[in-house]
């Protein structure tokens, strides 16, 4: 009879750590955030909000913009800097590049700094959400907080070097942690 209550007591501890497991496994806990308030560059009307939340080795992007040409794609880059102070956000340096890898797409070696682009509706609106890889509040070489966001006037091509040919800078925001 003990015998019973013993295997019973073992059988739903065992229920028990596997369920909190399991709950953990599917709701990943994000231990840092940040956003980024795009303002547009002068002669832009583009603006929006991009928040970063670190979801295990990747950083979870979920970008809103508007003002953008309507059913149009754009470059969507993190720069090296956190300075959008000049009128055309140059300010913001180049692309994030800590690991020194060339510009392309995300199924390959690339920037840290890269990026799916944008694609804006019939209302020029965009909204995208994606993972990147990153860190966010960490200080390490990869961390985004305290870089420049970029989203840029033409679509990406994910093969010129260093930059994705995508042209002009339509808005710029700083990551900042929240």
């Amino acid at each position: 009879m003990a015998a019973s209550w013993i295997r019973t007591g073992v059988a739903l501890t065992a229920a028990g750590t596997l369920a909190t497991l399991a709950g953990c496994m599917t709701a990943p806990a994000s231990s840092a955030e940040a956003t980024a308030r795009l303002q547009p560059t002068a002669g832009n009307s583009t603006s929006g909000t991009v928040r970063f939340s670190q979801v295990g080795s990747k950083v979870q992007v979920d970008a809103r913009v508007s003002g953008l040409k309507p059913n149009s794609e754009h470059g969507f880059h993190v720069h090296e800097k956190g300075d959008c102070s000049s009128p055309d956000a140059m300010s913001a340096g180049g692309h994030f590049n800590p690991t020194a890898e060339p510009h392309g797409p995300q199924s390959g070696p690339h920037h840290r700094g890269d990026m799916p682009s944008l694609k804006s509706d019939a209302s020029g609106n965009a909204s995208a959400t994606f993972q990147i890889d990153g860190t966010l509040k960490t200080g390490a070489a990869t961390d985004i907080v305290g870089k420049g966001v970029i989203v840029h006037a033409m679509p990406d091509d994910y093969a010129t070097q260093p930059t994705g040919n995508a042209g002009g800078r339509l808005a710029c925001g700083v990551i900042s942690a929240s």
